[in-house]
């Protein structure tokens, strides 16, 4: 009694440690839960009040759980019983194959990232590159979606941007979940990807069983109301045009469909324009190969680091400026079950061949409806004008007189065109600073316009979105 006990250095580090952690894990950690729950609760109450289409339950579930939801689902089952048999081995084998895709595939939705941290980043990094404007939207038709609803925006693909730039037009209205290619599998992208409710899908897989997982998937998300935002090109358009859609996603989505049961789904055609795409040298250089999705995870970082390096030499010069608008126009909701209904569509007992020519068709239709709704900006106008012109150099008066014989062609075909503040003026002097800065035009001799010789081809890129939408092209192409 009352004599010292010494004990080594390295013991009373370890108890210390021990005696930290278990402080940690039994008396501040459960508190530090309660109080983020309580925040998450909180943003939930927030959001929904404000939110056209409420945060459905399914989106609001724990991953985990997902997860299990997917891997024994009936269907998923089936399939991996199928595969076990065709491959000769045990079925549990096959099962924890459907794990990985599963833990792979589901998203880990977080509310509080989402509208708190995710919509913030997203508007302040999509204003910070660009002047963002909403053309044009049928309010009144978007409004009377109703929350009992599936909802689906189908959208060209122009950019990477597209989706920054319509989570921030549409987090108003709802929560998007995205289908994410899988050169965004890693860390720390994949991680924020699924904290924003994107899931993941290999595009190219030919593995049955890896579609059969991701098909059900997408049913029970459509099932449980999830609002979906997908790409049917399935790919960055590589000239500018459109390109030939995919019923994919669609297909997966209508094999999972009971007009009598099943909660309806209503697809809401978007038409994204920028005056400037920031991908569109790297797009036009590979051609096929320029894809992301195809130049792999190393490729998309180092095009990433490249950007930011350029972007920070230009704020730290002063010679940083907005990459022009960024612009979408919102179309008028498509019903499926009264588009089946228009096309006197049965689809029950149909075989896979036919649902998927319908699949085809409802999509042909929905990126039509797209396609009408792309933004004529600026930069299109006078790409357009020059494009014409052919190598003759234009004054800015000859300029300004095709802008406005260009403004009617459009606007006769239903086309939204965009003329900043009801300017025609201010729409020629825009494009063509945003142009001459890019070298695409050039000013020679001053005061005369033409087309850069090596620049032809990114002149037509902005030429092409649009391009349809002028009389008697639409028919053509």
């Amino acid at each position: 009694m009352g004599q010292l006990v010494a004990l080594p250095l390295w013991l009373v580090v370890l108890v210390g440690l021990l005696a930290a952690l278990s402080l940690f894990a039994h008396f501040l950690m459960p508190g530090t839960r309660w109080i983020l729950r309580r925040r998450v609760y909180r943003v939930i109450e927030d959001v929904n009040s404000r939110l056209n289409i409420e945060l459905p339950p399914f989106l609001l579930t724990k991953r985990d759980r997902l997860i299990d939801r997917l891997i024994y689902d009936d269907k998923v089952l089936q399939a991996a019983a199928d595969t076990a048999v065709d491959r000769d081995v045990p079925q549990q084998v096959v099962v924890e194959e459907v794990r990985g895709y599963a833990e792979e595939i589901v998203p880990g939705f977080n509310a509080y990232f989402y509208f708190r941290l995710g919509y913030r980043i997203a508007r302040r990094f999509i204003r910070f590159f660009y002047r963002v404007r909403l053309g044009y939207a049928d309010y009144k038709a978007l409004d009377g979606v109703r929350s009992d609803v599936s909802m689906v925006l189908v959208i060209n693909h122009r950019s990477n941007f597209d989706y920054l730039l319509v989570t921030y037009l549409a987090s108003r209205r709802a929560a998007l979940s995205y289908a994410a290619g899988e050169w965004t599998l890693f860390w720390p992208v994949a991680n924020l990807l699924r904290a924003m409710g994107a899931y993941f899908v290999r595009r190219n897989s030919r593995n049955p069983l890896y579609r059969r997982v991701v098909e059900r998937y997408v049913q029970l998300a459509v099932e449980g109301r999830v609002p979906q935002a997908i790409f049917p090109e399935a790919g960055l358009s590589q000239d500018g045009a459109l390109r030939t859609p995919r019923a994919g996603l669609i297909d997966y989505m209508m094999r999972g469909f009971d007009p009598e049961t099943s909660p309806d789904i209503v697809f809401i055609p978007i038409g994204l324009n920028y005056e400037r795409v920031v991908e569109d040298r790297t797009l036009l250089l590979h051609g096929d190969e320029g894809l992301i999705s195809q130049r792999g995870t190393s490729f998309i970082l180092r095009s990433t680091i490249a950007f930011f390096l350029r972007t920070a030499l230009e704020l730290l010069h002063g010679r940083r400026r907005r990459f022009g608008r960024a612009c979408a126009n919102f179309g008028s909701p498509v019903s499926l079950k009264a588009w089946l209904a228009d096309n006197r569509v049965e689809l029950e007992g149909i075989d896979r061949e036919t649902r998927y020519a319908v699949s085809m068709k409802l999509v042909t239709e929905l990126m039509g409806e797209v396609g009408r709704l792309i933004p004529v900006l600026p930069v299109s106008l006078i790409a357009t004008a020059l494009a014409e012109s052919g190598d003759r150099a234009l004054s800015e008066l000859d300029l300004k007189a095709r802008v406005h014989r260009l403004i009617g062609a459009f606007q006769s075909t239903g086309a939204h065109v965009y003329v900043p503040f009801g300017e025609e003026s201010l729409a020629v002097s825009d494009g063509l600073q945003l142009l001459l800065k890019r070298r695409i035009l050039l000013e020679d001799p001053p005061g005369r316009y033409k087309v850069n010789p090596q620049e032809r081809k990114l002149l037509d890129f902005y030429v092409r979105p649009v391009n349809h939408l002028l009389p008697g092209q639409e028919a053509a192409s």
